[in-house]
């Protein structure tokens, strides 16, 4: 027994430790914010409404710019028998939630694992052990990991095409890039171009077969992406052209915030890599061969850098190559570390993990706090149900409260009902026949505000141990209808 519970650990160590960790930021914070609104919704409405698309949300609320129905019905068919288990013992919807975002998470750390696998035969065990460590005590990359946004849906894709490109199977890595540039981000565009041009100027690929190879696939993937979403959308559609076009030829990306050229430099990237920003640097130094690497990845973001509108997520696919780099300076390290001058930054380094593990702990304590509407409906659900058990019990999400936690996976069975109707004046809500608001309000006429939630404000420094504390302040308000007598006689928790 113990030998194949070692030989199991051996191969699929690793995999449980990432993967334990993506499961944890699952069950701490299950809820969804806007970014990803339109992919778990659609994952809901696959799953529990099926073929009868005219219930689904995206007719109702369309977003900005359409999306692909791709991501989503793979998870979801993938899901569809724990679905069914939790519709069978008639439990909550959120386990469905669970579900989706586990089968996602594995979905991408299986992609990551033959990237892995393909490091440890280029550059040995010990840095892909280091390449592990370095995965784990970051933040985002498993944070993101479980999250349906069409930037990791990309990212799995991406993963497959590094894995292929450090294999030598250059035209399947083209490949994997086309489908993900295609059907799920038009910027992974960025990252095919200096890594195509590098391939040949290396004379790695020949150019006519990489423009037939990367013309057939676009072809099929533009064919296969229209065939789904045409009629998902009910109507001629292809989403990432209408994508790149709303975010790179209008540039409207930037009505929702600017930052300057260098952000990704000096804020995205420190804060997501942590203890391997300066690693990978030092692994620059160490190791030359890692230069054919770096070379597309740096010319992705150097090039993403000239649109306005950042967000951390649009370059999670680079953080895989970073890691390397930064695996391959930690192991030098490790072997030198005997030697005089290698022992201190041997000392340094370790100290950087730790470093980088408090930094992950804290901001996975502020992103905990980041739901506060999920963490709302919740409470709503458990203290909320009236003795009259006849009547509906209608609840008005305004729209923060649905961008900052809530999904339909979050709504429960009869006497529940939801409405998330958009404009409507405070004023307008006490002719309103509406058991309970959520809103971001504190005060509205016609109701009485019930309880609060609280979000994550801010960090503050401070003397003392621990040196940085969370501020929360209350985000979203529960009010009951005034007309209602049990409501208004009822203990609640209070504002």
């Amino acid at each position: 027994m113990a030998p194949k519970f070692l030989n199991f650990m051996q191969f699929y160590g690793y995999d449980l430790l990432l993967g334990s960790i993506a499961a944890f930021y699952v069950f701490m914070a299950p809820y969804t914010k806007v970014e990803e609104s339109f992919n778990i919704q659609a994952m809901h409405d696959i799953l529990y409404h099926r073929h009868h698309i005219e219930k689904y949300d995206h007719l109702e609320f369309p977003g900005v710019v359409p999306r692909t129905f791709m991501g989503a019905l793979l998870v979801s068919i993938l899901a569809f028998p724990f679905v069914l288990a939790t519709s069978l013992l008639q439990l909550p919807k959120i386990y469905s939630l669970y579900a989706v975002r586990l089968v996602l998470g594995c979905i991408i750390l299986s992609t990551l694992r033959f990237f892995r696998t393909q490091i440890r035969k280029k550059f040995g065990s010990q840095v892909e052990a280091f390449f592990v460590v370095l995965t784990a005590i970051q933040f985002h990359m498993l944070f993101y990991c479980t999250r349906p946004l069409p930037n990791v849906l990309a990212f799995g894709l991406v993963n497959l095409a590094y894995g292929y490109w450090f294999k030598g199977s250059f035209y399947a890595a083209l490949k994997c890039l086309i489908f993900a540039t295609v059907i799920f981000r038009c910027d992974i565009l960025l990252l095919i171009s200096p890594l195509g041009l590098e391939l040949l100027l290396s004379r790695s690929i020949s150019l006519w077969k990489a423009l037939k190879s990367c013309i057939i696939t676009a072809s099929l993937c533009v064919g296969l992406t229209m065939l789904v979403d045409s009629v998902m959308w009910r109507k001629l559609l292809w989403p990432e052209l209408e994508v790149f076009w709303f975010n790179s030829v209008l540039n409207r990306s930037s009505e929702w915030g600017t930052h300057p050229f260098h952000w990704y430099f000096t804020s995205a990237l420190p804060r997501s890599l942590l203890a391997a920003y300066p690693l990978f640097m030092l692994g620059i130094l160490l190791d030359r061969r890692v230069l054919v690497y770096i070379f597309p990845v740096l010319s992705f973001i150097l090039l993403y850098s000239k649109l306005p509108h950042k967000e951390l997520r649009f370059i999670i696919s680079s953080l895989p190559i970073f890691n390397l780099l930064a695996a391959i300076a930690a192991s030098r390290v490790y072997n030198n570390r005997k030697k005089s001058f290698w022992k201190y930054l041997y000392i340094a380094m370790l100290g950087s993990f730790l470093i980088s593990l408090g930094c992950t702990i804290l901001t996975f304590m502020a992103s905990y706090e980041n739901y506060p509407s999920g963490y709302a409906l919740k409470a709503l659900h458990n203290i909320g149900h009236l003795r009259n058990n006849s009547n509906e019990l209608w609840v008005h999400i305004d729209t923060f409260s649905a961008v900052n936690g809530i999904s339909r996976f979050s709504e429960n069975y009869h006497p529940w009902r939801y409405s998330k109707e958009e404009g409507i004046p405070l004023a307008e809500f006490q002719n309103r026949n509406f058991t309970y608001l959520l809103s971001e309000h504190s005060d509205i006429s016609g109701y009485k505000c019930l309880f609060s939630t609280k979000g994550f404000s801010r960090a503050h420094l401070h003397a003392g141990f621990p040196p940085i504390s969370l501020v929360k302040d209350p985000k979203v308000y529960i009010h009951g209808n005034v007309k209602n007598n049990e409501i208004i006689h009822r203990s609640w928790p209070g504002c």
